[in-house]
């Protein structure tokens, strides 16, 4: 196929194409079908500003309609020759359209072309994390309540600290998923900005239709100057991954903990055996090697969302080649957030908690701060004293696992845990998700 840059009969060496265009042909087969979402809008102004015939706009659209199905039926692939998919579909459009064909690509650069196909997929991809994380969000909430007033140890500098329960550590997970949410649907706003017509980053000597565009493709905003478009990129791919890594950072620290409490020191959770792998010399072992994978993906994304920003930083202003290796963090990132999504799901609704082995592991100093609670507030001393003499009030004190859970009556507590709170955080974030 015909590279869209391409002047003279001199051949591009081997090497460097395949070095420059690098797994593009891999990645842009999830950037295609926001391509041609992109290309429709952009036809469409052309028409409104006399570039095309009412015939060519017909045709045009006909064309990117059969492409779009012919890629959802498995029939396009990119070559390392095609560069990438924008390359593609202006060749296929040729071929079919000819002269028409030539024209789609007036008064757009493959610039502009590729970072509005990229913007249009990460909105998309936002929309369809935060409807998953939600969903998350409701499973932990459906957890913490079967399991309400089953005690858990908390903890504090890896030693037991206070008797918490599961229903108080499912919420904790609610609600960081939910401030998680939050901050992917800013992240949504901010980068809901149109940067097509810009072209290569000066704009072109033509009208564009740049505000119907942005209704047509349903964005916010118009991202104005065209100079901006291009140096906006690396900024808003970073806030992207920086959603992505901080709902990882909630799933890893759920991995973490259930790979600490189903070890045989503390045997807190059974767990489905579907969900366990074994070892090739050690008969007895049962690995929850999904969680481990779930917890250096965390990583994995940190170092995604860091590509980015280095990728981009102290670049002159105007597109550089550089930028395109921002795809890679973009369309890997999501995959793994999606995956580790599923995952923890999954681990989630096939444990149960060992009740009796908890119960069993949890040592009386465990109440030494709610003794001298009590101290204070029955004896009328000030808590400083009540701690210190809390020791010795240690030993009448009778153990009373669901007592000691609703008497924690503080906003927030394992025995005051806002329910309804939650749900109408819930309610709110799906109304937004939704839209």
């Amino acid at each position: 196929m015909n590279k869209l840059w391409k002047k003279s009969s001199a051949k591009l060496h081997p090497t460097i194409e395949r070095y420059t265009v690098g797994e593009d042909p891999v990645l842009d087969m999830s950037l295609f079908p926001f391509d041609i979402k992109a290309s429709n809008a952009h036809v469409k102004g052309l028409r409104k500003i006399g570039i095309l015939s009412g015939q060519e706009l017909k045709e045009l659209l006909s064309a990117l309609k059969e492409l779009e199905k012919d890629f959802h039926k498995g029939k396009i692939r990119i070559a390392v020759e095609d560069e990438d998919c924008h390359t593609v579909i202006e060749n296929m459009l040729t071929a079919k359209l000819g002269d028409t064909g030539k024209k789609i690509h007036t008064g757009r650069s493959r610039n502009d072309q590729v970072l509005v196909a990229l913007r249009l997929l990460m909105k998309d991809r936002l929309k369809e994390i935060c409807m998953r994380t939600l969903d998350l969000a409701e499973t932990f909430l459906s957890f913490a309540k079967e399991y309400e007033d089953v005690a858990l140890p908390g903890y504090s500098h890896m030693q037991q600290a206070m008797l918490g329960s599961i229903g108080h550590y499912g919420c904790s997970f609610v609600e960081s998923l939910l401030d998680d949410i939050a901050l992917i649907d800013s992240i949504r706003n901010h980068i809901d900005a149109n940067p097509l017509g810009s072209a290569a980053g000066y704009g072109v000597a033509l009208p564009l239709d740049r505000s119907g565009i942005t209704q047509e493709l349903g964005f916010g905003r118009i991202q104005i100057n065209s100079l901006y478009c291009q140096n906006s990129r690396g900024k808003f791919e970073s806030l992207f991954l920086e959603g992505l890594a901080q709902i990882m950072m909630t799933l890893g620290r759920f991995a973490n903990d259930l790979l600490l409490f189903t070890t045989q020191e503390f045997d807190f959770f059974a767990v489905d055996q579907a969900l366990v792998t074994g070892s090739s010399i050690m008969p007895q072992k049962k690995n929850l090697d999904g969680l481990e994978v779930l917890r250096g993906n965390v990583s994995v994304m940190m170092g995604y969302q860091q590509m980015a920003k280095d990728i981009a930083k102290n670049l002159p202003s105007g597109y550089n080649r550089d930028l395109q290796l921002l795809k890679r963090p973009i369309i890997h990132g999501t995959d793994i957030v999606l995956q580790s999504i599923e995952v923890a799901r999954l681990y989630l609704t096939n444990i149960a908690p060992k009740q009796a082995s908890i119960e069993k592991k949890i040592t009386k100093d465990i109440f030494m701060a709610d003794v001298a609670v009590s101290l204070s507030r029955e004896k009328g001393i000030p808590f400083r004293e009540a701690y210190q003499l809390s020791a010795k009030h240690m030993e009448p004190y009778k153990v009373d696992f669901r007592k000691n859970i609703a008497s924690k009556v503080s906003l927030g507590a394992p025995g005051n845990l806002a329910w309804k709170e939650y749900a109408k955080r819930i309610a709110v974030l799906k109304r937004i998700a939704h839209e």
